[in-house]
Parts: C-alpha cells; sequence; structure tokens
C-alpha cells in the first residue's frame, strides 16, 4: 500500500470532485425554460428524472401517449446538490401536484418545498412511506434485525416474493407511523435512507401510492394505472434478479463512492463493503484513514470493481483503484439520474437493467 499521505491530498480535494461535477447531456431541455404540462386538467411536477420516468408512465396510461409531467432536474443532475431555479419553483407552486423522493435526497429543493408547502401547495414525499431503512444497513441479517426491532411483517431483504407482493396491505405495513398524510419528512431525519427506488419492489409500491394520489385529485382511472405501472415494474424485477443471480455468492461484493446501495444490496442478496463518503450524501467529505481503510477492504476482500455515479466525477474512484494495487475497474452506475438517448438507461426500467448488466458483468468478468 502506498503512503498515507497520498490520501491527504486526496481528502482535500474529493468533496470538490464528487460534489461538484455533476454531469449534464446536451439533449436535455433546460427546465426552467419548460412550462407545467396540463394533463387533462391537471398538473403534475416531479423532482427527478427516476421519479419521473414512473409518474410520467402512470399518466400517459390515463391520458395518452403525448401526456407529459414536468420534471425539474436535467438528466445527469446529482439531486443531492441540485438547485432550482425561481421559474421552477413557480412551476412547482402552481402545480396540483408535486411529487418528490423526500428523506432529504433534494437538498436544494428543501427550503422551496418549505416555501410552497406553506402556502398550500400538495406535496407527495415518497421514500417516508415505503418503510425506510436506517444508513448502514447493507446485509440481509441486519434489514432482518431492523425489521424485527420495528415489527414489520413485510420482508424487503433478499427472500424470493411471489407474483402477489406488493399488495394493499403490504402498503399499509410499509408506511411509516410518524409521517403525515403525504409521507412528508424532509431531513434524513433518524438517518434514513431515501435511496429506495434501487429496490424496484418498493419503487413498484410507490407507483401504486402514486397512482392512488392522482385519483385523489382527479379522479378517472389513475388508481388502476399505478396499479399496471406496479405490475409492470414487478415483472421487469424477475428479469433483474435473474442477472444478478448469475453473480456467484461469495463474488456479490460493492463498494462504491457514496452510501446509495443500501435498498439494492438487501432486496438482490449483495453486500456493500464500503463507500468512499459514508452517509447517503454526496457532498460529504472522507477523511485519508477512511480512505486507506477502503483500500485495505478492496484487497482483503479480492474486490474487482469499484462503482460510481454517472452524475459524478469518477477521479477519486480512479486513484482508488491505482492505490489498490491491483487490476480494478472503475464502473459507472445510473443512481440518482436516467442517463441520455444512447445510455440504455432512457426509463427507470431500462435503467435497473443496465446496473443490473454492468454489476453483474464487472464482478464476474
Amino acid at each position: 500500500m502506498r503512503n498515507i499521505t497520498t490520501f491527504s491530498a486526496l481528502a482535500l480535494t474529493s468533496a470538490v470532485v464528487l460534489a461538484g461535477c455533476t454531469a449534464t447531456d446536451s439533449g436535455q431541455t433546460d427546465p426552467a425554460t419548460t412550462t407545467v404540462s396540463e394533463v387533462a386538467g391537471l398538473s403534475v411536477v416531479v423532482s427527478t428524472t427516476i421519479l419521473g420516468s414512473v409518474v410520467q408512465d402512470i399518466v400517459r396510461c390515463e391520458t395518452g401517449d403525448d401526456a407529459t409531467v414536468s420534471i425539474v432536474m436535467p438528466i445527469g443532475a446529482d439531486p443531492h446538490d441540485f438547485q432550482p431555479s425561481s421559474a421552477q419553483v413557480a412551476q412547482m407552486a402552481a402545480a396540483d401536484l408535486v411529487v418528490v423522493n423526500g428523506l432529504g435526497l433534494e437538498e436544494g429543493l428543501l427550503p422551496a418545498l418549505e416555501s410552497i408547502e406553506s402556502d398550500g401547495a400538495a406535496v407527495l414525499e415518497i421514500a417516508a412511506q415505503l418503510d425506510p431503512l436506517p444508513f448502514g444497513k447493507t446485509t440481509a441479517s441486519s434489514s432482518e434485525e431492523y425489521d424485527d426491532e420495528h415489527d414489520h411483517d413485510d420482508d424487503h431483504g433478499t427472500e424470493e416474493h411471489d407474483d402477489d407482493h406488493a399488495t394493499d396491505e403490504d402498503h399499509d405495513d410499509h408506511r411509516e407511523d410518524d409521517a403525515d398524510e403525504d409521507g412528508h419528512d424532509h431531513d434524513h431525519a433518524g438517518g434514513l435512507d431515501p435511496h429506495f427506488w434501487l429496490d424496484m419492489e418498493r419503487m413498484a409500491d410507490a407507483a401504486e401510492l402514486i397512482g392512488e394520489r392522482l385519483h385523489d385529485i382527479a379522479g378517472g382511472g389513475y388508481e388502476e394505472c399505478g396499479d399496471k405501472v406496479a405490475e409492470e415494474i414487478e415483472a421487469a424485477e424477475r428479469s433483474v434478479e435473474e442477472i444478478l443471480e448469475s453473480v456467484p455468492e461469495g463474488q456479490r461484493v460493492l463498494v462504491t463512492d457514496h452510501d446509495a446501495l443500501a435498498y439494492f444490496a438487501l432486496r438482490y442478496d449483495y453486500t456493500v463493503a464500503g463507500v468512499v463518503i459514508p452517509g447517503g450524501s454526496t457532498l460529504g467529505e472522507p477523511n485519508s484513514q477512511e480512505l486507506a481503510a477502503l483500500v485495505e477492504v478492496i484487497q482483503t476482500r479480492d474486490v474487482p470493481a469499484i462503482f460510481g455515479n454517472t452524475a459524478l466525477g469518477q477521479d477519486v474512484l480512479d486513484v482508488l483503484a491505482e492505490e489498490a494495487g491491483r487490476d480494478v475497474q472503475v464502473v459507472s452506475l445510473f443512481v440518482g439520474s436516467l442517463g441520455g438517448p444512447e445510455s440504455e438507461a432512457t426509463s427507470y426500467i431500462e435503467m435497473m437493467t443496465t446496473n443490473a448488466l454492468r454489476i453483474a458483468g464487472a464482478l464476474t468478468d
């Protein structure tokens, strides 16, 4: 292992690299110049491209193929770091419904969300209603301990599920008792992890919740459309599971740039062995001791790949791979945003399939 002073300089620059290097796509319309879409008398604004993909599928199911929703963040934006324009805040304030992830994911949107809600805007926060995990729960056993502690009937760990999962009864189990009517919880309250969408079962549940909420506002067939989109996600998950199960159990080890893959690891029987930035946000800063320890984990566990986020720079990860002193790949995943037209990640289902293929390929090569 190289001298630890290498990591001192690395720690000084990593926050800038990870928090400041958000990617953009030249084909993406500037969201500040878009207007709220009127869909059959209903205006919907969504915070992230990933949630936007699911919401748009639900709305199109009800209103037709030409229907769209307004998405605040552009392709490639880091949800932790994105700052809305005044025009985007006005869009949200004027909408019939604003759908956001919540649990502090959209850190730059928090003041705007608080402001528009105080003025009476309807904001649906999804993550708090889906049995959110505390940070640090990255193995199946720790998930079971958490479930036992909280008397959860529904296991989002790694046990096999049948086609009847995500029932209405399950929904009731997923919703946090301390969340309000719309699941509002603007902070990383209690250290809860907002990255639920990397568990496709939870995203299927989210589709049902969104459909129910849209039905409450506009009537029609939105609830049925939410159910239909949920079924599509569940069907796609079976293919994703087959891809991920191709990796031998002993090789299902993930090292990532920040703590975002806990839901993924628990759902699909993987383990997160280490992260560059702990705590779930990309805006933190690791120290040299943590980075040196992470290199030791990579060497000791013979980890063949480090997984980064396409919305962030990978300079720190490249240095870590080099410090490990062996042939370690740096593989980009779509974590906080969909990809552009040629990315094979232009929808939520496509994104999850592409991520599964990249993970399985990197861990079995």
